[in-house]
């Protein structure tokens, strides 16, 4: 049955591509039915005042490695997926790619067969996987566990390029040191989103991998190697390809906000900057440690860390990650808004996740302090 349409005055709109002036939208079963500047109309009970608030398509975050306490590497199973969805969903995140960290191969195994057994069941928010390891760098391996971490043999990319074929998105984070160009083009033949990341490898290095076909690198600045001034590394191969896209944790602590700036304005395009959480098992909870591999990751003044105080992970949701880019890094809503929600749904061939509906639909508070699910009655 269809409810009464609501109306919202001085709303906001983020449709997608753009952040519309305050103004009144007309909503009905989700879906938003028109939009006007008027600023005013005779109320039936119906009508909210907003007070600048967005109304917006939820944020599609294609690194989650856990939420609402439970870890996708400790149980890569559909209920885990599960749990982490709906945590993320509270945050203002309508599809995740859950994310295991460098595992063994039988956990690996056991994420593909999770993430297709969720397509099955219908479990919603689940976009698809990203894979992060295990071909990775020891030099720049971070918090990922180095007796994992190996290069690719022909049974990986066998596996690989199958789960592609049965999964809706394969994201797989690896590193030149690991894997051979002929094997990432492979893998970019058969669909994967292949991203450099967890690297020490140098510029031209990384230059002749997004020549073979990596398009993506993750989290642009942290475990990779540096801009320096007479090697530019995988940052400078990053910022001035033009085809390749990079994830950003934008919490303030893992990437100074000067120096995102920075790379924000340096970014050729037409591949872009997207935000990312890097979210662990404690988002959406009051949690203040959990483990990884057996090893205690403690929470602590916006930080993950291990006992030497390697960061592990982040501790941030995407709204953290907006407020950051506009207030500390002088970056337009708009353009922000777009890094969390467009962008990466456009990187996984899902534009549709960017468009406001049924399903789809939150409302971002002026002051970018909360997000909430704005439902269809």
């Amino acid at each position: 049955m269809t409810g009464a349409p609501r109306i919202f005055l001085n709303a906001r709109l983020f449709d997608g591509q753009q952040l519309h002036p305050p103004g009144t939208l007309h909503l009905a079963d989700g879906r938003v039915a028109r939009a006007d500047a008027q600023t005013s109309v005779a109320g039936d009970g119906t009508t909210r005042d907003l007070a600048g608030d967005v109304l917006m398509p939820g944020y599609v975050d294609l690194q989650v490695n856990g939420g609402g306490g439970v870890m996708f590497n400790d149980d890569p199973s559909p209920r885990t997926l599960d749990i982490m969805a709906r945590a993320h969903r509270g945050l203002g995140t309508n599809a995740i790619l859950p994310t295991l960290i460098t595992d063994t191969p039988d956990k690996t195994r056991a994420a593909i067969d999770a993430v297709i057994s969720t397509q099955a069941a219908g479990i919603s928010g689940v976009a698809g996987l990203h894979l992060e390891g295990p071909h990775l760098s020891l030099a720049r391996r971070g918090a990922h566990e180095a007796r994992l971490i190996r290069p690719m043999a022909a049974a990986d990319l066998d596996q690989l390029i199958a789960a592609a074929a049965s999964l809706p998105v394969l994201m797989v984070t690896l590193a030149p040191e690991s894997v051979t160009e002929d094997q990432v083009s492979r893998l970019a033949q058969a669909g994967v989103l292949v991203s450099l990341g967890h690297s020490d490898a140098d510029y031209q290095t990384c230059r002749r991998y997004f020549a073979a076909g990596a398009g993506l690198a993750t989290h642009l600045f942290n475990a990779m190697s540096p801009l320096a001034s007479r090697e530019p590394g995988l940052v400078g191969a990053v910022l001035s390809a033009p085809g390749v896209s990079a994830g950003l944790i934008a919490d303030g602590v893992h990437v100074h906000p000067d120096t995102m700036a920075i790379a924000w304005a340096a970014k050729s395009g037409p591949g872009r900057l997207f935000l990312v959480s890097d979210a662990m098992a404690v988002a959406g909870t009051d949690q203040t440690e959990f483990t990884l591999g057996g090893r205690v990751i403690r929470r602590s003044n916006g930080r993950l860390t291990l006992a030497d105080g390697t960061l592990a992970g982040a501790d941030m949701d995407l709204t953290l990650a907006i407020r950051t880019l506009v207030r500390r890094c002088h970056i337009s809503l708009e353009d922000a808004l777009q890094a969390a929600i467009t962008h990466p749904a456009n990187l996984i061939g899902r534009p549709d996740l960017a468009r406001p509906g049924p399903g789809n639909l939150f409302r971002l508070s002026s002051d970018l302090g909360s997000i909430r699910e704005c439902g269809p009655n």
